[in-house]
This record gives structure tokens, C-alpha cells and sequence, in this order.
């Protein structure tokens, strides 16, 4: 039963192979790319020397060799090699998986040795009732467990897994990384692709870090019948470019927000924009977008430029009256315009330090002289009494206390020497030297 879930199986004729499968590595030094955690100084080249390897799990995007690499591993450390898929594979099959292994390893003197890497494809997709089905089999050495992802596992796969593997991150292939591998294609396929320099670099940009996907892409360029090398702009007529990889509810929508965000409070209008026209360019709405460029107004610029709130806001309307393209650039102009404003969250700090003060305080009833007495028993009892109105005083400013009785004046607002803030900071020290006056 095993023999349906190991790779061992007959594969098709050479001439009928795809060029993926093809080129995959014979060794872990023939893999391109990965050298952070392949090369001596890595975690898996630190196993694999010791040859002492313990589970993992890859998590990277699409084409970065994740298959190749558990495979390789397996070889290098002789143990048998199982791969399953969590799309396609249910708990009965999983059960197999495991008695197999069980018997695998009790007949320890078989060509296929004693342990067996159990290699799962797309681990993210099993429930987390599942991912707890294979703790037993790890723990006692049953398998050894190489699991695969595209998401990020601090979300997708639960901490008991979590604990007993260590977590890989492999990386989007580097355009050097990529024209090695086109090289290598070349020189399997014999002959050189047809294209001119910058239509080799187009298409290498296509890929977009997927190696898998730049050798689809080549294996379709090599089968056109083609005079003359191709430009970049008849390459663009032939292929259709990569959508950008993209996930509007996932963790690539968070890091991207927060990229835009980062950048707008460095200070950065061209990686604002960079990042604003990503988030577009993978279908993010443009609403959201507003919503968060308004939030960044609040958070990030706040009074050093009291127009940036209303700057973001009518973009916003504007991008509702005109809609989709026309209205995102009133949203661009706005990322532009709170990229170079004076930045402050002085605000934003003195608010959340209220909030604390307020949690913490309880339910300190404000003081007498300040209490709204709109009976006869309520100013009998010293409701709103000697409450000095501040019209009436000298400067416009009476300087009495409006904090609970007891407390500490504190100070939860500090505004920069930036922007319009400068001015705030001019008033609040007249009027803290108006509150000492008062007092002497």
C-alpha cells in the first residue's frame, strides 16, 4: 500500500518529461538558491554534516524547491522518501502512511532503510485535528516529518506541530539565481533561447522569483519556431506576464499594508507609492486603502499638519464620486502628500496614555467646582461652587484644577518642535506659566 504514496514509482519516458522535472537536482549542491540555510552555515547544512536530521518545516513561496530539497534530504540521510499531498490525502490514507513506515522500520534491513521521511506537501491544509495525528508517530521515531508551505505557519499550523519541527525559510529565487537556472536549461536543451538581451531579462522578470514557473516559461519560448532573437516588446506580445502573488486576506496582505505604512512614516513617497501601487496592482480595494491612509494621518502626522486628516478625507470622497482608475490617484496624492508632511504621534502616545490613566484610575469622580448643578440639593451640596469662569478671568485663563481631587496633574501631551505643532508647543508652556503664576 505504501507503494501508492512513494515516489519510487515508474515516471514517464525522458523525452516526454517536463523540463521542471528534468532539471530537478540529483544532490543538495546542485540546488540553486537556498545557500542561507543549504550552505555549511545553515541549519539543514548543519544537519546534513552531522547527519542527524530532525523534522522541519519549508515554508516559502511557490518554485523555490521545497519538493527538491525534502527530497535530496532523504538521500542524503538514507531514509526512504513518502510523499503525500494534504489536498488529496484523507485520514485512512494517513493511517497507511504510518503502518507502512511502522513496518518499514521494524524490517530495518531493507534496501529502502529504516526510517522514512515522510514528506507533506501543502501541510497547511490539514485541520488541526490532523496536524495532531502525526505527534505520535514523530515522537516515537515512526516518521520523520518534512512539511511544506506557502502560508505562514505561525497562523496555519497549531503549536504542538510547531514545537517538535523547526521551522526553514527559503526564499523567492534572486534574478542571478534565476539566470543560472535558465543556463542550465539551455544547456539540457542544447541551443540557446531566442531572445536578445533585454527580452532574456523580461523574461526572467516574468517568473517572478519561481523557478518552476521561468522553466514553463522557457520551455514555451524554445518551442516557437523563430527567424530572428526576439525584443523585449515581441516577448510581451507572446507571454502574458505573471500576476503578482498576492493575498488580499492572507499575511502578504498584512506585510505589504505594513510596508506602506512604514514607508509613509519614513518619510519615503516613492516607497509609498511603490507599495500603494503594489496593494493595487494585486487587486486590494481601494477603500481599504483610503481607510488606512486616513488612519496613518491620525496616527503618524496628527497636529504637525492638521490638514493631513482633511487632505486624506476629501481624497477619499473624490475616490468615491470617480471610482476606479480615475479616483486612485487622488489616493495616491494623498500617500505623497503624508509622506512629506511633518510627522508627530504625539497625539496618538498622549491618547493611549489617557486611556491607561483612566483604566487605572477607576471611577475618581471629577472635583466639586467643576460638576454640572442643575438642582437646588446639587449646589447646596458644593456642586459647581467657587467654579471660576475662564472668560472672566485675566488672559482668558482661570488656571484652576480639572483633574479628580488628589491626582497628580500629569502631562499625556507633548507636542514636537514640527510643523504646526511648534505653535501648540508655544501655547501650552504660556499657559503652564499661567497655571504657576495662578498659584503664587
Amino acid at each position: 500500500m505504501a507503494d501508492l504514496f512513494d515516489t519510487a514509482a515508474a515516471s514517464p519516458p525522458a523525452g516526454n518529461r517536463p523540463l521542471a522535472d528534468r532539471l530537478r537536482p540529483k544532490t543538495l549542491a546542485e540546488v540553486i538558491g537556498q545557500g542561507h540555510v543549504l550552505g555549511p552555515n545553515g541549519p539543514l547544512g548543519a544537519m546534513i554534516a552531522a547527519r542527524s536530521l530532525s523534522s522541519i518545516i519549508l515554508w516559502g513561496p511557490p518554485g523555490v524547491g521545497k519538493t527538491t530539497i525534502a527530497r535530496l534530504l532523504a538521500d542524503a540521510t538514507d531514509l526512504a522518501f513518502v510523499q503525500i499531498s494534504a489536498i488529496f490525502t484523507g485520514v485512512p490514507d494517513l493511517r497507511k502512511v504510518f503502518e507502512a513506515a511502522r513496518l518499514r522500520r521494524q524490517n530495518g534491513g531493507s534496501e529502502k532503510g529504516r526510517g522514512t521521511l515522510l514528506f507533506v506537501d501543502e501541510i497547511h491544509r490539514f485541520n488541526k485535528a490532523q496536524q495532531d495525528g502525526f505527534l505520535p508517530y514523530m515522537e516515537d521515531g515512526t516518521i520523520l516529518l518534512v512539511g511544506a508551505t506557502t502560508e505562514n505557519p505561525s497562523f496555519e499550523l497549531n503549536a504542538a506541530l510547531l514545537s517538535r519541527a523547526q521551522v526553514i525559510v527559503l526564499e523567492r529565487l534572486s534574478l542571478a539565481d534565476l539566470e543560472l537556472l535558465t543556463q542550465r536549461a539551455e544547456r539540457e536543451m542544447g541551443r540557446a533561447l531566442p531572445l536578445n538581451g533585454e527580452a532574456r531579462e523580461a523574461l526572467i522578470d516574468m517568473a517572478d522569483g519561481d523557478g518552476r514557473a521561468l522553466l514553463n516559461l522557457i520551455e514555451q519560448v524554445a518551442a516557437w519556431t523563430i527567424a530572428k532573437p526576439l525584443s523585449r516588446e515581441d516577448l510581451s506580445t507572446r507571454l502574458m506576464r505573471r500576476a503578482s502573488k498576492y493575498d488580499k486576506s492572507g499575511e502578504e496582505h498584512y506585510n505589504l499594508i505594513s510596508a506602506l505604512h512604514k514607508s509613509v512614516r519614513g518619510s519615503d513617497p516613492d516607497a509609498a507609492l511603490y507599495w500603494f501601487a503594489r496593494m493595487l496592482e494585486g487587486g486590494e480595494d481601494p477603500r481599504f486603502l483610503a481607510r488606512r491612509i486616513t488612519r496613518m494621518a491620525v496616527e503618524d502626522i496628527g497636529l504637525a499638519d492638521p490638514q493631513a486628516q482633511t487632505y486624506c478625507l476629501d481624497a477619499w470622497n473624490t475616490y468615491e464620486r470617480l471610482g476606479s482608475p480615475e479616483g486612485e490617484l487622488a489616493l495616491a496624492q494623498a500617500v505623497v502628500y503624508l509622506a512629506l508632511a511633518p510627522k508627530s504621534n504625539a497625539v496618538y502616545c498622549a491618547y493611549k496614555a489617557a486611556r491607561t490613566a483612566a483604566r487605572d484610575t477607576g471611577s475618581q469622580p471629577p472635583p466639586l467646582h467643576i460638576r454640572n448643578a442643575p438642582t437646588k440639593l446639587m449646589k447646596d451640596i458644593g456642586y459647581g461652587a467657587d467654579y471660576a469662569y475662564d472668560h472672566d478671568a485675566p488672559d482668558g485663563f482661570s488656571g484652576q484644577n480639572y483633574f479628580p481631587d488628589g491626582m497628580k496633574r500629569p502631562v499625556y501631551y507633548a507636542p514636537y518642535e514640527r510643523g504646526f505643532e511648534r505653535e501648540l508647543k508655544k501655547r501650552i508652556d504660556y499657559f503652564a506659566k499661567l497655571r504657576e503664576r495662578r498659584k503664587t
